[in-house]
């Protein structure tokens, strides 16, 4: 948890939250908690190094050190390079015919790598990439040699089943207000949201009848008090209405 003074005395804090998911899956596989203040990159020390695992992350995350020790242990990463980033041009790749036409360029780059006082070359890979749907340019930074152009690319775009999961958690279980003002009170909150999206995820995929996420969550919200069988009367709520409405009358 991060506490600054502000102007009237009070003090405001910040927290981060940080998590692993895998791509076929729409819920967290990893949580961490960090003050606002820290940098995004200490986390990549946590993940697990794994030859059949590509992690991939923002350039927000970017770390040369970390990105030095995935290579070493055959852990592929995609990510975007900085804007500012130093490096040295070793290699231009040529673009095969059959590739996909947004890749503008492919190139084997050197990066610098300080660490302990001493600095060190680490080879990687540069793609520039032409996104036509939102009409910008991307460049990325990987050091998965072999692997197609456009494929890399693609594998980037899959990191917006994160961005999704956050929205979701936003707009279902906002977290304006806090119980409580220590860091414990806050990481119960924020798990509860957590484990409630869990638990309506769930609902949502054991029912054969299609619910948006959205209207789903507030009728839960309005019915949290009513004694009724939840699957049920989402199955068919309608029926189950006008059984209950019978029996008054």
């Amino acid at each position: 948890m991060c506490w600054t003074e502000s102007k009237n005395g009070k003090k405001k804090g910040g927290i981060k939250v940080h998590t692993v998911i895998n791509v076929d899956a729409t819920v967290p596989k990893l949580l961490w908690f960090t003050e606002a203040a820290t940098h995004d990159h200490i986390l990549l020390d946590k993940l697990k190094m794994d030859s059949n695992t590509i992690y991939v992350f923002d350039k927000g995350y970017n770390d040369y050190k970390a990105f030095k020790r995935f290579s070493e242990n055959q852990t592929g990463f995609v990510t975007r390079i900085k804007d500012n980033a130093a490096y040295q041009t070793v290699q231009i790749n040529k673009i095969e015919e059959h590739i996909h036409s947004g890749v503008l360029e492919d190139q084997i780059i050197a990066i610098t790598v300080k660490e302990d006082g001493c600095e060190s070359k680490l080879k990687l890979r540069k793609i520039r990439y032409y996104d036509r749907e939102l009409k910008r340019e991307f460049e990325f930074l990987t050091n998965l040699f072999y692997m197609r152009a456009d494929l890399v690319s693609a594998i980037y775009k899959l990191r917006w089943q994160i961005e999704l999961l956050f929205k979701q958690l936003k707009q279902n279980f906002p977290l304006k207000y806090f119980l409580g003002d220590n860091e414990n009170a806050i990481k119960i909150l924020i798990y509860c949201a957590l484990i409630a999206n869990l638990l309506m995820t769930v609902i949502q995929k054991t029912l054969k009848k299609s619910w948006a996420f959205s209207n789903l969550v507030s009728f839960c919200k309005i019915h949290l008090f009513n004694y009724i069988h939840l699957i049920k009367f989402l199955e068919n709520p309608d029926k189950d209405w006008r059984k209950d409405h019978q029996n008054t009358l």
